[in-house]
């Protein structure tokens, strides 16, 4: 496109899946391992500064290659991002628990692929007609494709990453270093996103000003996907507003804008306050507890089904040796 003429992209696989190395403990495995590795290409490739764009665990590495090497930064984009640990638990409802049983289940692309749809796309988008069928049933095909040619994700390559992403943490000190190193950052979020959720991208915003904006778009996890035009333009706003040298306040205070397409594009993000009674206290405390509860239920569920699985591998690959007595003549 003529808009991105002159503009080099380097798009890798971090460590444990597609064609990257796989470490074969989780100890090898953290965003900050990896934002190392991202260093180390930067530097094999001979980029002083780069313009870098991350999604989901890539843009919470991100966010550490950002706070370790401020000064190897041109921008940053964060393509929905949370701030690791708990924030990584899912909306918990009966859906997001139905998708996560069926993920550790999967053993086909088949089985994957239905699963990875509906985890990374809206209902709406995948229902759209485009010719003959449905954008679901095309995407099907794609990804049963896709998972077969380059085979399922090992288990060491997704324990691992899971680890990076449940002990990533960006600290008040790392926020600090973004901040006042004076490149721009854009927070790019689809708005229903079931993995990541908008709220902790929009509360990470807050905490990045002035030096982020806030740019809220209706899709899920794969947003990118979903509204390519858009996404590409709220990074071209950022390497273009990078180029032009403007400051970090002028970037934040731009107007609150919404398009015609569903893209909230705000400097701060949308905050609500509630005035309530004691009943109405009382109420949000119980509604804070149960959410609680939710997330701890099902951490345990995660783990009894995870435990069970490892179970079953290691019964599977354990073979029984047949002894025969041999008597000497």
């Amino acid at each position: 496109m003529p808009y991105c003429e002159g503009i080099e992209v380097c798009c890798f696989d971090n460590r444990g899946v597609g064609r990257s190395s796989i470490p074969p403990h989780k100890s090898y495995y953290s965003t900050s391992i990896m934002a190392r590795d991202a260093l180390a290409l930067m530097d094999h490739l001979g980029w002083k500064k780069a313009h870098v764009f991350g999604h989901s665990m890539g843009a919470m590495i991100s966010c550490k290659l950002a706070a370790m090497a401020p000064h190897r930064m041109s921008s940053l984009a964060l393509l929905n991002v949370t701030g690791g640990g708990m924030e990584c638990f899912p909306k918990v409802d009966a859906q997001m628990l139905s998708l996560a049983f069926r993920f550790l289940r999967a053993r086909t692309p088949e089985q994957r692929a239905l699963v990875d749809l509906e985890t990374h796309y809206t209902k709406e988008y995948l229902d759209e007609e485009v010719g003959s069928c449905t954008r679901r049933a095309i995407l099907y095909k794609e990804y049963v494709k896709g998972i077969s040619s380059s085979g399922m994700q090992s288990n060491c390559g997704f324990e691992g990453q899971i680890n990076a992403c449940w002990t990533h943490k960006v600290t008040t000190k790392e926020l600090d270093t973004i901040r006042a190193a004076g490149f721009l950052v854009s927070v790019i979020h689809g708005r229903h996103d079931i993995i990541a959720q908008v709220c902790h991208a929009r509360w990470l915003a807050q905490r990045l000003l002035p030096a982020a904006r806030m740019v809220d778009l209706h899709g899920a996890h794969l947003v990118s996907h979903e509204r390519p035009e858009e996404v590409n333009n709220a990074l071209m706003d950022l390497i273009k507003a990078t180029k032009y040298a403007m400051a970090p306040q002028e970037w934040s205070s731009q107007p609150e804008n919404t398009s015609e397409t569903g893209a909230l594009i705000s400097a701060r993000p949308v905050t609500l306050t509630i005035r309530t009674g004691e009943a109405g206290n009382a109420a949000v405390a119980a509604y804070n507890l149960l959410a609680k509860l939710q997330l701890s239920f099902l951490y345990v569920i995660g783990l009894i089904v995870m435990a069970f699985e490892h179970v079953r591998n290691i019964v599977r690959v354990t073979k029984p040796v047949r002894v025969v007595a041999i008597q000497s003549s």
